[in-house]
């Protein structure tokens, strides 16, 4: 025996000092790889994620800021309304030579009336535009959350996968993988 003695190496101390000097099995190798761009996938899936729900955010603002300027119209419209049925009920009960100045009102208010009216309806129209748009951006948004999910739990099995070296749990990995890549296709798609 030698002073420095002799040394028992486990499997895994040996596995790692192996892939410490770039000599790992090709198995090792290709999950890190995997991996690697799996989660650079997934963080381009998760930021797209974040900005099609901040545009949701926006447009179901739009369509709530909308709302209430047609609101406000129909309000006005009813402000309207009441004044021309006051000029009418004043047709009827003051003396007949102010009748064409009480027609000539309530003509005014027919006719300011369906200008506001046409314009509350754009509104309204405007607002359901917009919490279609909303709801489109959440439906996207749901898929790249469903996407990059999927890819994170990929990544966690390729971790396992590693530690346990079970290739069904490999398999595993890469489906997971091709399914978050699938919905993320399908987010990029609108569908």
């Amino acid at each position: 025996m030698s002073e420095e003695g002799f040394e028992v190496k486990g499997a895994h101390e040996d596995e790692l000092e192996h892939a410490g000097e770039g000599h790992g099995s090709k198995m090792t190798n290709q999950i890190a790889m995997f991996t690697a761009i799996i989660a650079t996938v997934g963080a381009i899936f998760g930021y797209m994620g974040g900005a099609t729900q901040a545009d949701a955010g926006l447009f179901k603002n739009n369509a709530a800021i909308r709302k209430t300027e047609a609101s406000n119209q129909w309000n006005y419209y009813q402000a309207k309304s009441s004044k021309q049925n006051l000029s009418e009920l004043a047709l009827n009960i003051s003396p007949s030579s102010k009748a064409e100045f009480y027609q000539a009102e309530i003509a005014r208010y027919k006719k300011e009336k369906e200008e506001i009216k046409a314009g509350a309806e754009k509104l309204e129209k405007e607002s359901l535009e917009w919490d279609e748009k909303s709801d489109e951006q959440m439906h996207q948004h749901h898929r790249w959350a469903q996407a990059t999910t999927a890819l994170q739990i990929s990544i966690a099995l390729a971790a396992i996968a590693l530690l346990t070296r079970k290739s069904w749990l490999q398999k595993a990995m890469m489906a997971m993988a091709s399914l978050g890549v699938a919905l993320g296709i399908l987010a990029a798609l609108h569908i």
